[in-house]
């Protein structure tokens, strides 16, 4: 562990590189099921708060995934146009829409997350308790990082 305590810029650039190719595995993964429905990754990553964050709104939305509107906009119509998310004005203020997914995207997400699972799941059942609470807290470092 001592060593840690030295990192270098070569070793730094070595675990950027893991994330990355952890990243490129995990998603190339959902690719397949991306494809039949010809959506991506931008897609993905808003059905994958969707399914979060049931209900959540448009300003929400906005925030965590850190994007223009029209950006938004664009994947959001596409989402419509495939009939997987449907819209439901606020109860206590309409002016805000918030954002589900119908049936059709709830078999969508669960396809995807079904892929990614198996090697998420994989890697984290072939690590020691210790390895996964610490690779948890790591990740939630690199998150919370505020450069």
């Amino acid at each position: 562990m001592k060593e840690l305590l030295y990192l270098k810029d070569d070793q730094l650039k070595e675990f950027i590189e893991k994330i990355h190719m952890s990243y490129r595995e995990t998603f190339s993964d959902a690719k397949k099921v991306l494809d039949k429905y010809s959506i991506g990754v931008a897609h993905h990553k808003v059905i994958n708060l969707i399914s979060l964050y049931e209900g959540i709104t448009i300003s929400e939305l906005l925030k965590k995934l850190k994007i223009t509107k029209q950006s938004l906009n664009r994947v959001l119509k596409d989402l419509i146009k495939i009939d997987i998310i449907y819209f439901k004005k606020g109860q206590n203020d309409t002016r805000l829409k918030h954002v589900y997914l119908n049936e059709k995207g709830i078999k969508l997400f669960d396809e995807v997350f079904n892929i990614q699972k198996r090697r998420i799941y994989n890697a984290l059942v072939n690590s020691s308790s210790k390895e996964v609470i610490n690779f948890n807290n790591i990740l939630n470092k690199i998150i919370n990082e505020k450069i």
